[in-house]
C-alpha cells in the first residue's frame, strides 16, 4: 500500500521520489545546537532567506525540547513563534511551514498566522486538544515518539526492544489519529528523545520496521548529542558530518523527511543517498 502524498498550501508532497527537507528554525534563547540565534523577527527572516531555496518544510519552534529544558508558558511560546510565521508567512506565501508545539492554543494561533502542518513531539498526549484541533483543520501532523519528559528523559531511559515499542507506539499514534479523522499523517521514532545512544542506533539500523505503518516517516539526528559522543564533537555545530552520515543511513532505512539544521549540506547528502537508495 503507498503512502498518501500530502497536500501542503499549493504544494504537493509525494512521497518516495526523493527525500525532503524540514528545515529547523528555533526562536527560543535556550535550544541545544542555536539558542538565541533566531530569536528576532529580523534574525529569523534572514536565515530563512539563506535557506528557503533548498528547504521543503520550515519548522518554527518557540520551545526547546532538549534533554534538561525548562517547559514555558503557552503566553511566552505564542510571543516568540507568531511574529515570525507571520513575517515569513508574508515574504514566502508558498512555503510550508510546521510548528514545532505540544500546545493546542500554540498551534491553533500559528495555523491562522499561517503554518499549515502540525509537529508534535508528543503526538498529541500532552494535551488532549491537539488531536482534535488537527481533525478540525484537516492540516498534516508529524506524531513523534518520546519516553519521559524533557527535563529528565534522558536521565534513564529503559526499554526491552527499542524497536519494537517505538514501532507499536507509532502504529497506535497513528490509529487513534486515524479514529479521528485525520488523514495527513507523518510518524517520528524521536531519536535523542528518552533513548540512550544504543537505542538511537537500534532505531536508525532498523528504521526499515516503521514501514508496513504505510506513513511518511521523519527522522531528526541533526547535531544531535549521541553524534557528539560518536565522533568527540561537543559542539552541536561541529556534528554537520556525523549529521550526514545519519542522515545517509536514515535515508537507506526509508526516510522520507529529513528535520536539520544544516540545510544546504544534507541537500547535498539527500541527492547523493536518494541516488543510491531510492528506485
Amino acid at each position: 500500500m503507498a503512502k498518501l502524498p500530502w497536500q501542503v498550501g499549493d504544494r504537493r508532497l509525494v512521497w518516495g521520489q526523493r527525500t525532503y527537507l524540514m528545515a529547523v528554525l528555533n526562536v527560543t534563547p535556550d535550544s541545544f545546537s542555536d539558542g538565541g540565534r533566531f530569536d528576532s523577527v529580523e534574525r529569523a527572516l534572514a536565515k530563512v532567506e539563506a535557506i528557503a531555496t533548498a528547504t521543503d518544510i520550515l519548522d518554527i519552534g518557540g520551545e526547546s525540547t532538549r534533554p534538561g529544558s525548562t517547559p514555558v508558558t503557552a503566553t511566552e511560546e505564542l510571543a516568540r513563534v507568531i511574529p515570525v510565521i507571520r513575517a515569513v508567512r508574508a515574504r514566502h506565501p508558498h512555503l510550508p511551514i510546521s510548528i514545532d508545539t505540544t500546545k493546542a492554543v500554540v498551534a491553533e494561533a500559528a495555523l491562522a498566522a499561517g503554518a499549515n502542518i502540525l509537529n508534535d513531539v508528543s503526538a498529541g498526549r500532552d494535551d488532549p486538544k491537539m488531536l482534535p484541533l488537527a481533525a478540525q483543520t484537516q492540516v498534516p501532523m508529524v506524531l513523534m515518539h518520546r519516553q519521559g519528559l524533557p527535563p529528565t528523559m534522558q536521565q534513564d531511559p529503559q526499554y526491552r526492544d527499542v524497536v519494537t515499542e517505538v514501532r507499536q507506539f507509532l502504529t497506535d499514534a497513528q490509529t487513534m489519529a486515524a479514529a479521528l479523522g485525520i488523514a495527513q499523517v507523518a510518524i517520528d521514532p524521536g531519536i535523542g528523545f528518552g533513548k540512550t545512544l544504543e537505542h538511537n542506533l537500534a532505531l536508525l539500523r532498523h528504521l526499515s520496521a516503521l514501514q508496513t505503518l504505510n506513513a511518511p516517516v521523519l527522522v531528526g539526528v541533526s547535531r544531535k548529542s549521541f553524534l557528539g559522543n560518536l565522533c568527540d564533537r561537543p559542539h552541536p555545530a561541529d556534528r554537520v558530518w556525523g549529521t550526514a552520515a545519519a542522515c545517509t543511513a536514515a535515508i537507506a532505512g526509508g526516510a522520507d523527511i529529513l528535520r536539520v539544521h544544516d540545510v544546504w549540506e544534507m541537500r547535498d547528502v539527500c541527492r547523493v543517498a536518494d541516488a543510491l537508495y531510492r528506485p
